[in-house]
């Protein structure tokens, strides 16, 4: 995979898709967990959104990994990575809470089914307030890596 893009990172590139793909995600699974009809309309776009968050996610650590190595150590930059490596497994929850979200509620409907979509809501919601946390958390340490201390440098 090519590091640089037109003279720009990858990283940089893919970051922000996630950036805006995952908290879509998060807005979507609790949209369709409160509300039926938005279910039935827009719940697999839904999933569409967090499956294509969970394919880039790795590409984003691992462009990010590549471009660490252009870098001097920084402690922020290692925070940042550390959280960046766990990114991947709350955009994986929230992929498959809303799988089996939208799976289940497709289903016809069964004496079973009605606890069981309200599980899965419930899970949905959760799985998306972690993952909406968790890329906040990852894209903060990630700011404070790149812009800490920028306002003390001397202007041109």
């Amino acid at each position: 995979m090519p590091e640089f893009i037109n003279g720009l990172p990858v990283h940089a590139l893919v970051v922000h898709a996630v950036v805006v793909l995952v908290p879509l995600s998060v807005l979507g699974a609790i949209v369709i967990a409160l509300w039926p009809a938005a279910r039935r309309r827009f719940g697999w776009l839904v999933v569409g959104f967090a499956a294509v968050a969970t394919i880039l996610t790795p590409i984003a650590t691992s462009s990010g990994e590549d471009l660490e190595k252009r870098l001097p150590e920084s402690d922020l930059i290692k925070a940042h990575e550390e959280l960046g490596d766990l990114t991947i497994w709350f955009v994986l929850g929230l992929l498959l809470a809303v799988t089996a979200l939208m799976v289940v509620s497709s289903l016809p409907a069964d004496v079973w089914t009605k606890p069981v979509v309200i599980v899965l809501a419930v899970l949905s919601i959760g799985a998306g307030v972690l993952a909406g946390v968790h890329v906040y958390r990852v894209g903060d340490a990630g700011a404070r890596a790149v812009w800490d201390g920028i306002d003390q440098q001397p202007a041109r």
